[in-house]
């Protein structure tokens, strides 16, 4: 059965007006670390997206970070990680994102925050991946989401069985042990044609 090797973390440019933000992604960035987790991300070198990123490679941890071009040219990126891939636009950018990451966690961020989390619960839905998807819902930050998502419910525009998967954890500390335990679980799932899909 294969481990949780890397997760992608979505989050903001900006670290917000609450102080828990910050606070969770420094927790969070160690405890990647720590349980030694490869953190996929988005390259950038401001906001929650730089913090968590230095953070787990000052606590020894290895971190990819995955830029367009066009943000690369600005200088936005973290130059420190340990590896680097310039893509050329924000499509190829989400791509590889995906497809180097075991599992992904949003933590507060903005409307590119929102779309990434959202286009990954989409293709979930749609059968085009079985990897775990988590809300860090510090301070209640994705409220507001899972009200919108139950609301898309309530009104038939998401139908029995096509259900929309995703956990939700407010404490920062059991983040990454609900994610390691929900990759563990979809694997134990999956039959044997699905994990050798899954491998190809």
């Amino acid at each position: 059965m294969d481990t949780l090797r890397s997760v992608c973390v979505y989050c903001g440019s900006a670290t917000g007006t609450d102080p828990a933000f910050s606070e969770a992604a420094d927790a969070l960035g160690t405890a990647i670390a720590e349980a030694g987790i490869t953190l996929v991300y988005g390259g950038g070198s401001i906001g929650l997206m730089g913090q968590i990123a230095r953070r787990v490679l000052n606590c020894g941890g290895e971190v990819v970070g995955v830029i367009p071009q066009f943000l690369h040219d600005r200088e936005v990126m973290l130059r420190e990680v340990s590896s680097l891939v310039v893509t050329e636009d924000m499509h190829q950018r989400k791509k590889l994102m995906f497809d180097r990451s075991d599992g992904f966690i949003a933590l507060p961020g903005g409307i590119g925050t929102l779309e990434e989390v959202v286009e990954m619960m989409t293709w979930s839905q749609l059968g085009r991946h079985d990897k775990p998807i988590l809300l860090a819902n510090v301070s209640n930050f994705w409220d507001p989401l899972r009200e919108l998502i139950d609301h898309m419910t309530t009104y038939g525009f998401i139908r029995p069985g096509w259900d929309v998967t995703y956990d939700v954890v407010d404490d920062i500390a059991e983040v990454v042990p609900r994610l390691i335990a929900r990759h563990t679980a979809l694997q134990e799932e999956r039959t044997p044609q699905e994990a050798m899909l899954n491998r190809l």
